[in-house]
């Protein structure tokens, strides 16, 4: 069993306890934040190390700018004097990335199952099982008034193979048989290879044509934007709650992490760094927007939950490190543990 799989097991897990996908992705989310709480940490100390000696960093790198391999050896032998190492602030985020990626893929496998598993029901009785979540109707489709609860072909059109067939497989036979009524007599052979797409297209277009799928994507034909194909949908899924809260919870995490980056060293470089920061603040909660606009209503609560919780471990970890640093210049003299 893959990583992916591993916690994909996880999250269906935590969903046997609380009974709501949208709750156990909450809970989900701060298991794995705790998980790689360490070495959040870790790369904490590290940034607060390599801010203590940016200014003899700078220093060097001013004298010594136009002999580089001197300057290398001179900034080599700074860091043994200080015991610093550079990469200590980005050793601790490589680890923990790959297990955050893991976790969205296996989020997305989640929902691609719940949505191949709604388009089924839609064809075979046009009721399909809804997870909601507050205020929204269906956490597998995004949190807005452009978008209907039930499942569209774009949405199908993101299901892969795996994904088609894991639910395929377990269907009963009423159902299947309910399907090929329908027009649809599929088989394994249908989501596999080339005749993938032709069967999502299949599937979309016998939903369309039952009247229940119609009257559930309904939308307001004189509140549309033309230009990027938008519409406000009459059965419409939320009310673009959770992209705000996303987007905005991004923007005090980047200006949050940003500050605690700034270097020291008053310079052309630090300048340039500083000016990157301000860019950087503005264009993740930007693309977290629009991210968030065009996915479902699950990923964007796992980015709610995900910066709430990493902006609250930011703060406490920066809180323990001030108390640390504070003891420590207040008792040079006596070993209170240095930042470790």
């Amino acid at each position: 069993m893959g990583i992916n799989e591993f916690l994909k097991t996880i999250l269906e897990w935590i969903y046997s306890f609380v009974g709501n996908y949208g709750w156990a992705v909450v809970l989900f989310t701060l298991l794995v934040r705790l998980i790689v709480m360490p070495f959040d940490y870790k790369s904490r100390v590290g940034m607060r190390k390599m801010q203590k000696i940016a200014p003899m960093q700078a220093k060097l790198q001013k004298k010594y700018e136009k002999d580089p391999d001197k300057m290398n050896k001179k900034l080599q032998e700074l860091y043994r004097e200080q015991r610093v190492n550079p990469l200590s602030s980005c050793l601790p985020m490589l680890i923990s990335l790959p297990i955050l990626f893991a976790m969205f893929t296996a989020m997305r496998m989640v929902a691609n199952e719940h949505l191949a598993q709604q388009a089924f029901d839609i064809i075979a009785s046009g009721n399909p099982a809804l997870d909601s979540w507050l205020w929204v109707k269906n956490v597998w489709m995004p949190d807005s008034p452009f978008a209907a609860a039930w499942p569209n072909l774009d949405s199908l059109r993101q299901i892969a193979t795996n994904e088609w067939l894991a639910v395929f497989n377990k269907l009963p036979q009423e159902t299947l048989a309910l399907l090929a009524d329908k027009g649809l007599a599929l088989t394994v052979e249908s989501f596999t290879g080339d005749a993938l797409n032709t069967t999502i297209q299949t599937i979309y277009t016998t939903m369309e044509q039952l009247p229940a799928y119609m009257e559930h994507v309904k939308y307001y034909s004189d509140l549309a934007i033309p230009l990027f194909n938008i519409h406000i949908f009459v059965n419409y899924n939320g009310y673009f709650i959770l992209p705000i809260l996303a987007a905005g919870g991004q923007f005090l995490m980047t200006k949050l992490t940003g500050t605690a980056q700034t270097p020291a060293a008053d310079d052309a470089q630090a300048q340039q760094a500083q000016n990157s920061m301000k860019f950087m603040n503005y264009f993740f909660p930007i693309f977290t927007l629009i991210l968030c606009f065009n996915y479902n209503a699950i990923f964007a609560l796992y980015w709610v939950a995900s910066n709430v919780i990493a902006i609250v471990q930011t703060k406490g970890i920066n809180m323990y490190l001030d108390r640390k640093e504070a003891l420590e210049a207040a008792n040079p003299n006596k070993n209170t543990g240095s930042l470790k």
